[in-house]
């Protein structure tokens, strides 16, 4: 009886060396890799967050000036708000909208004059940039060409 319970103890010591399980050391070093690869996840979430709220802003931007455009075509070639200038034209300087704050700049040039000096084309460029932080990305250009309706010399 002695001997079985010398031969089930002696095989009881064998398995618990043999299912040991970590130590401290392994476990410090896998929750070390854990942890920087979290970092990892958490930097990319920032990233993102940012590059989608500068799209957003992009996407107002692009609209704004779309509407923009759409008023001056609305307009007749000799309307005053198409008078050709040498200068850019702030109008209006400040436009809030989706509570970004953005600045248009219109700028009016004229070419292809007529034998009386007046231009019987005219290129309209719309710029906007966004006074707001938080933007990640450059202003949005559009530009539209107007042309008189008068027959030319041949």
């Amino acid at each position: 009886m002695r001997a079985n319970e010398l031969n089930s103890e002696e095989s009881a010591n064998a398995t618990r060396d043999l299912e040991r399980g970590f130590t401290l050391m392994e476990t410090s070093i896998a929750m070390l890799v854990l942890m920087i690869a979290a970092f990892g996840v958490v930097s990319l979430f920032a990233y993102s967050i940012r590059y989608n709220s500068g799209a957003d802003d992009r996407a107002i931007a692009i609209s704004i000036a779309q509407q923009q455009l759409e008023q001056i075509r609305s307009l007749g070639f000799n309307n005053a708000a198409l008078a050709v200038s040498s200068g850019t034209v702030v109008v209006p300087v400040d436009t809030v909208s989706n509570g970004r704050t953005y600045r248009i700049t219109k700028t009016v040039s004229g070419s292809n004059n007529d034998i009386n000096g007046n231009p019987t084309l005219k290129t309209v460029t719309i710029r906007v940039d966004p006074l707001s932080p938080g933007w990640a990305g450059f202003p949005v250009i559009l530009r539209t060409m107007r042309a008189a309706t008068v027959t030319g010399t041949y």
